[in-house]
């Protein structure tokens, strides 16, 4: 998601993004503040520029709203000891993105809590704030009530039993802690949120049938397909690092991968490598130690007239800019990196010098080779 998003600013040390998403659902939002929930739901009578101001204003206070909801999850995972990406604001509400799943069952239970804890408790000052500004201003009454209702809307929403919703996550919890299980835990709460997500799609089409409220309906089917597909991707998340847990980089490293000193000439690396093998990635050595790495977007950004007057060196990664992975770096570990960095391949090193290279290939392999059922 990062890579479609904004860098906006960082909260306790969390970036915080906003993907381009964000813009259809805020402009949604706003829209239907201006043209139908204020002049027709509340019976605002303002100016057209006060709906806009109003509509524009309470539209950034809600998607605030969440972002606050996604911190509170974020602060109590930090001071759990787990590592938190970003926070990404996008069409469906906000998500924390996390590195790692909750060390324990109490972890996971706090944590998934406290974020419609935090809708609950916006909701309730936004509510009082209504209550004393409703015969003093009635914009930022109007603004208030909205705010109320909305967040304790979205904090029982969060707390529906389905997985990856909070309210899954609290199930994923108290399953965890009884049973002591996190892959089977997180089967269990993923198929229940697969049943409540279908429900939703199959609300949205009798909607659309037979209450002819198409965008009603439609954002109903969109919710269940995006419940039903998170579900499923965590649950595989799961699965995936407990197949991977306990294995090293060490197991699957590509010792014999093709390698080119600085020197070499960049026709020759490309016509001879990049090409010749279909490889995408080229340790450049110096004796054994890494010095860089030649990819496949390095080589790209040289014009292919100057590759003849270039040399490996001239088009690699610089060994600064290289994450390397040591030997007994964790698989999983290994596989959160590339996900992170958008890549498809680790060096892998030891006091400096090439041992040689982790392919998501290799992994997918190992995957596949411990998860399918020998014939």
């Amino acid at each position: 998601m990062e890579r479609n998003s904004i860098y906006l600013f960082k909260v306790f040390g969390i970036p915080i993004r906003v993907h381009v998403s964000w813009l259809i659902i805020f402009a949604l939002v706003t829209l239907s503040l201006v043209t139908d929930y204020f002049p027709r739901v509340r019976h605002y009578q303002w100016p057209t520029a006060t709906y806009w101001v109003v509509g524009i204003v309470t539209s950034l206070l809600f998607f605030l709203s969440v972002l606050l909801h996604e911190l509170a999850h974020s602060v109590v995972a930090r001071r759990r000891g787990m590592k938190v990406r970003d926070i990404v604001l996008f069409i469906f509400g906000g998500v924390s993105e996390l590195g790692e799943e909750p060390g324990s069952a109490a972890t996971e239970f706090i944590m998934a809590f406290v974020g419609p804890l935090m809708s609950f408790a916006i909701g309730a000052v936004s509510l009082l704030l209504y209550w004393l500004t409703r015969s003093v201003n009635e914009p930022v009454s109007a603004v208030a009530y909205y705010l109320g209702v909305i967040n304790i809307f979205l904090g029982l929403f969060n707390l529906i039993p389905g997985f990856p919703l909070d309210g899954g996550r609290v199930l994923r919890a108290i399953l965890w802690g009884v049973t002591g299980d996190l892959q089977r835990s997180t089967r269990w709460a993923s198929r229940l949120g697969s049943v409540i997500a279908y429900s939703f799609i199959f609300a949205g089409i009798c909607w659309m049938v037979f209450l002819r409220e198409y965008m009603n309906g439609l954002w109903l089917v969109f919710i269940g397909w995006f419940l039903n597909n998170a579900a499923l991707s965590t649950y595989s998340n799961v699965l995936i690092k407990h197949v991977l847990g306990g294995h090293t980089a060490n197991e699957i490293v590509q010792r014999n991968c093709p390698r080119v000193p600085p020197d070499m000439p960049m026709d020759a690396v490309v016509n001879n490598y990049i090409l010749a093998q279909g490889l995408r990635c080229l340790p450049v050595v110096e004796g054994e130690r890494l010095v860089g790495l030649v990819t496949w977007q390095s080589v790209k950004a040289a014009p292919p007239e100057q590759w003849s007057r270039m040399h490996a060196v001239d088009a690699m990664v610089p060994i600064e800019r290289v994450k390397p992975v040591r030997p007994d770096c964790d698989l999983w570990n290994a596989l959160e990196q590339m996900s992170g960095e958008g890549v498809s391949q680790l060096a892998v090193t030891q006091d400096g010098q090439l041992v040689g290279l982790l392919t998501r290939d290799a992994i997918e392999g190992f995957l596949q080779l411990h998860t399918e059922p020998r014939r």
